[in-house]
């Protein structure tokens, strides 16, 4: 064969050998490997592996010794594949104060006498800023309502007033109760201060769900909060406050509080009201008593990458391998049970007799031994360029445990971590719609970095079966709040850009009938193979993936790739 015609064959067979490389990797991703390590995750030797019992500790040895195996080197502490997650039960002692200056008159409101700083009010600082109204400090397009339609409250502090706004009702109580949260990471606010649920008689607050309330251990002392953040970093504050405060602002600009307080009682339209020149210094001065500490821990190992120019930089993969244990009480899980909101109409399934563990198979084992065989086909595969860490957390049931640690205590500089992949339960269809046997939900993919979004697109049409990549999870009204609801959200906190992958809720979440009969390994071999496939194109990049901060412009009905 003459050289002429040889050389555009030889170019045509390398091409398409790259272009195989990634399909062919991702066949190293078996579900005969899939189903044998669930059968083991989620079996009831395990006892359902609720942070800090000997379950969940048999759960992560039988990780290492996988990750052993196939040569994933240790990232966790003195060499072991383990890091150490301490958390901690505090008590607050606040001096932390609100002044508020309006018309040249200033008030000064301390923690317990007319304000509510949150019981972890974070590390020592002073924040002076503009103040901003926004109504009832709600966006919500399904009811096509935005309280911050022509208002701008970056860099100030967000003042909202009520409850629910007009056409609201329970289903978005959710939104409601994280308006605080919205206008700080959303509308970039420095801060936000909303109205106390109820008169503050004294100091403190209530802990926040999940936070622990009271502390154990030997001496029975009451902690305000449970954590496993550093407690020396600032947070944006995040205030409540009485009716004199409202009182002293809004008589100031001519506004009658208990007439406002009325309209929104009767949830009705609230006007848009001008401050003018009204500033707050925030003064977060708070000192912190660790009374208690438990101990658990996440499962870390590193596959180097394979150039020496961005091997000391990341992709991290994550999932949580705990769950939430077994019934004390038999009698806590008779069948009828209401279903979870998530599946309207549908109840809970039969139980078998005397089935008191929560076996977890799909939550999050299926993202546990998805994550397994990443490792895997990485480890003893082909190598990208970049390093690919993998985080089993612990604790994610109970509060983010692990993630919010490792995001505070990194085993690796956050400023060498490109981005944060997370799976959480990949192993069924939402709501156990057959409808849904091609769909995965993608939350957050487009919040930090179009690129990555983009990138994951790419990588979803390059497989043998592409998925139906459906992002109504992801839409800003959603009533569910995923994006804040594992543990991605630790790692997106700090600005890195993430995916959460997840194929929905059904009516087995959180109840003894998550077995692993109720998996379809198909679809779970077929997820955990875009997540392979995007890790590696992100791995392989030259350049972290573009930190845009466009915030979520994919939802509902939306799909494809951001332009």
């Amino acid at each position: 064969m003459k050289r002429e015609r040889l050389l555009p064959t030889l170019f045509l067979a390398l091409a398409l050998g790259v272009a195989t490389t990634g399909q062919a990797q991702s066949n190293r991703i078996t579900q005969d490997d899939l189903r044998q390590w669930l059968t083991y995750i989620a079996s009831d030797d395990l006892q359902g592996r609720q942070v800090f019992t000997e379950g969940l500790a048999l759960a992560g040895s039988y990780i290492a010794d996988h990750l052993k195996e196939w040569g994933v080197h240790p990232a966790g502490d003195s060499g072991s594949y383990f890091q150490t997650v301490r958390v901690l039960g505090v008590r607050t002692r606040s001096n932390s104060s609100l002044t508020v200056t309006i018309n040249g008159q200033s008030r000064t409101f301390k923690d317990g006498e007319g304000v509510t700083f949150p019981r972890n009010q974070g590390g020592k600082q002073t924040i002076n800023a503009k103040l901003e109204f926004v109504g009832y400090g709600l966006s919500y397009s399904p009811l096509h309502y935005d309280d911050y339609d022509g208002r701008n409250v970056t860099g100030k502090v967000a003042l909202y007033l009520g409850r629910r706004a007009p056409g609201f009702g329970a289903t978005e109580d959710r939104l409601i109760n994280a308006r605080g949260r919205f206008a700080i990471e959303t509308r970039h606010a420095a801060g936000a201060i909303g109205p106390s649920s109820q008169p503050t008689p004294g100091r403190g607050n209530a802990p926040p769900a999940g936070s622990g309330g009271r502390g154990g251990g030997g001496n029975n002392q009451r902690v305000d909060f449970t954590t496993v953040q550093r407690l020396d970093v600032p947070l944006p504050p995040q205030l409540t406050v009485s009716d004199d405060v409202y009182q002293f602002l809004l008589s100031a600009v001519g506004q009658d509080y208990n007439a406002l307080k009325d309209r929104a009682a009767k949830q009705e339209a609230l006007p848009k009201i001008d401050l003018k020149d009204a500033t707050v210094r925030i003064v977060v001065d708070a000192d912190y008593d660790v009374i208690q500490t438990r101990l658990t821990r996440n499962v870390v190992g590193i596959v180097e990458g394979n150039d020496a120019r961005v091997r000391d930089t990341y992709i991290l993969l994550g999932a949580h391998y705990d769950h939430v244990g077994y019934q004390q009480f038999a009698g806590t899980v008779a069948a009828g049970v209401n279903a979870i909101a998530a599946c309207a109409g549908q109840t809970r399934p039969e139980t078998r007799p005397g089935d008191i563990i929560n076996n977890g198979a799909d939550d999050d084992g299926s993202g546990t031994v998805a994550l397994m065989a990443i490792a895997k086909a990485f480890a003893t595969g082909q190598k990208p360029k970049r390093s690919l860490m993998f985080v089993w957390h612990s604790g994610e049931e109970a509060g983010l445990y692990g993630s919010r640690y490792m995001a505070d205590y990194p085993v690796v500089p956050l400023d060498h971590v490109s981005a944060q992949l997370n799976i959480d339960m990949v192993g069924r269809n939402a709501c156990d719609d057959p409808a849904n046997v091609n769909r995965l939900y993608l939350v957050g993919s487009d919040r930090i970095s179009t690129e990555l979004h983009n990138l994951n697109e790419d990588a979803n049409g390059a497989l043998a079966a592409p998925l139906t990549l459906d992002y109504a999870m992801n839409d800003i009204a959603d009533t569910e709040s995923l994006y804040t609801r594992s543990d991605h959200y630790s790692y997106a906190s700090k600005g890195i850009p993430i995916i959460f992958f997840t194929t929905g809720l059904h009516r087995d979440y959180h109840f003894v009938t998550d077995e692993v009969s109720k998996i379809d390994f198909p679809k779970l071999q077929r997820v955990t193979q875009l997540v392979y496939t995007t890790a590696g194109r992100v791995a392989n990049l030259d350049h972290f993936p573009a930190r845009d901060n466009q915030g979520p412009r994919i939802g509902l009905g939306q799909t494809g790739k951001i332009k």
